[in-house]
């Protein structure tokens, strides 16, 4: 039983590891990688795919002072990330985003149609931690009362003990799921931006 149990931890965390390694990684197809989580459509006026060239180097990458942009021409896909470093505040919560622009060019500019994407483990995860607390609270209750535990006061406040104490943890998840995305959303959104400035006005701001 042990074995197993091994196996199957060093499995998942192998399966974590590569979702999070494929949603990092801006090469290729793996920009794609994630779940979608909002959309929202710019138009760069005046810009064109000749000035998009000169701004990425021949591999298609572009630093930016928040973060990397990398431009796949073959998919016409412009991929950015906010920068990540050791022992600074720019710590990296559970639920990162990434985002993928999707360039369409038009004869007043490029429209830029932005997808920020999360990874799929940290969206199912969360999903499963708060349907587990959700339906557990409620089974737990439901199995309560179906032994006859409202027959006495002792039992309608432990009952109503339970409820609360699921629901606080329910409201604590969302709470946190809610912060760590705002944060997250600002830093890409910070990147989005410099990116934005670097084809408007060919500067980058610190």
């Amino acid at each position: 039983m042990v074995l197993p149990t091994i196996f199957g931890t060093l499995l998942f965390l192998a399966l974590l590891w590569g979702d999070w390694y494929q949603f990092t990684s801006l090469q290729g197809g793996s920009g794609r990688s994630g779940v979608g989580v909002a959309k929202r459509a710019d138009r760069i006026a005046g810009c064109s795919c000749s000035l998009l060239k000169t701004r990425f180097d021949q591999q298609g990458w572009l630093q930016l002072p928040h973060g990397v942009a990398r431009w796949c021409q073959d998919m016409d896909v412009i991929v950015i990330r906010p920068s990540y470093q050791f022992f600074s505040m720019r710590f990296r919560t559970a639920w990162p985003l990434k985002g993928t622009i999707d360039v369409k060019v038009e004869d007043e500019g490029i429209i830029f149609q932005l997808v920020k994407r999360m990874p799929w483990s940290s969206a199912l995860l969360t999903m499963i931690w708060l349907l587990v607390v959700l339906i557990g609270t409620f089974t737990y209750l439901g199995m309560f009362v179906w032994n006859g535990g409202f027959e006495s006061a002792g039992g309608v406040v432990l009952a109503l003990g339970i409820l609360a104490l699921g629901v606080l943890v329910l409201v604590f998840g969302l709470v946190l799921v809610s912060l760590a995305y705002r944060l997250e959303d600002h830093r890409l959104m910070q990147v989005y931006q410099e990116l934005r400035e670097s084809l408007e006005t060919g500067t980058l701001s610190n």
